[in-house]
């Protein structure tokens, strides 16, 4: 019975990851095997013409995406940590309803936020930007990240802080060396959902980002598809670069995501 349920775990396994094998089978097909029937199933007389177009042509989407995915993390961190701290330990009067309303703001459908955003970008002056990007990318990462900071930061001890008090540490003294360290793993956490978030969003920019100079890897595969819709080998060699660097960060980061808090903080 063991046997047979590696069996069909290994089974399942691979035909969800089927497709990213593919995508990168076909990023070194010769355009010429393309509609080969059968296909071939393996790259043996492989080709890396698609990874040079897009080295050529899509390195500044893959930059603008970076810098959009840090500066959301940067914001997202900036204002979901201390609300946290204040909805956990500080207790304020209607910080159950605040968090009733940070958890609305997540059904709320991308499309119409973008909508809105934009017109408020448009009479701003920062539409096509990207601070106008890792502004509207923060307002899905927020919510979710002060929810969980929350539940994390709610497990802390409170003998931690009362001891960094009789030391003379005050509320933001207190945040910043006893709250913030131990909730590395946490902030970890959420750190990653942000970049993702704003790695692979499509909604906001193209809704907000459309004709700016400087656009993200999204709009980059899409502005792609449509001036090359023939050359499959250079729009699949896209789609492996741009998983990369979320595929780096989630095996770096897998061991912090699940882990403790507060595990070790106080000795028994």
């Amino acid at each position: 019975m063991r046997h047979l349920k590696t069996v069909a775990g290994l089974a399942l396994t691979a035909v969800m990851l089927f497709p990213v094998y593919w995508m990168i089978n076909v990023s070194f097909t010769h355009d010429g095997d393309m509609r080969k029937s059968p296909p071939n199933f393996f790259p043996l007389d492989g080709t890396l013409d698609g990874y040079r177009a897009v080295l050529d042509q899509q390195l500044p989407y893959l930059g603008t995406s970076l810098v959009v995915g840090l500066g959301t993390v940067a914001l997202t961190l900036l204002l979901a940590a201390p609300a946290a701290y204040s909805l956990a330990k500080l207790r304020p009067r209607g910080g159950g309803a605040l968090s009733f309303v940070l958890l609305i703001a997540q059904m709320i459908p991308g499309i119409i936020m973008a909508m809105g955003f934009y017109a408020i970008f448009l009479n701003t002056g920062v539409l096509n930007t990207v601070p106008g990007l890792i502004v509207a990318d923060s307002t899905l990462a927020v919510p979710f990240a002060v929810l969980i900071l929350t539940t994390f930061m709610s497990g802390i001890p409170e003998e931690l802080l009362q001891a960094a008090r009789v030391d003379g540490a005050g509320v933001v003294r207190a945040f910043v060396s006893i709250v913030l360290p131990v909730s590395r793993n946490s902030l970890i956490t959420v750190s990653l959902f942000a970049f993702l978030w704003a790695w692979s969003d499509f909604i906001f920019a193209s809704t907000l980002d459309q004709g700016g100079d400087h656009q993200p890897i999204t709009l980059g595969i899409y502005h792609y598809i449509g001036n090359n819709n023939q050359e499959w080998n250079a729009i699949m060699a896209t789609a492996v670069i741009a998983s990369v660097p979320a595929t780096i960060l989630l095996v770096i980061a897998q061991r912090y995501v699940a882990a403790g808090v507060t595990a070790g903080a106080v000795k028994d």
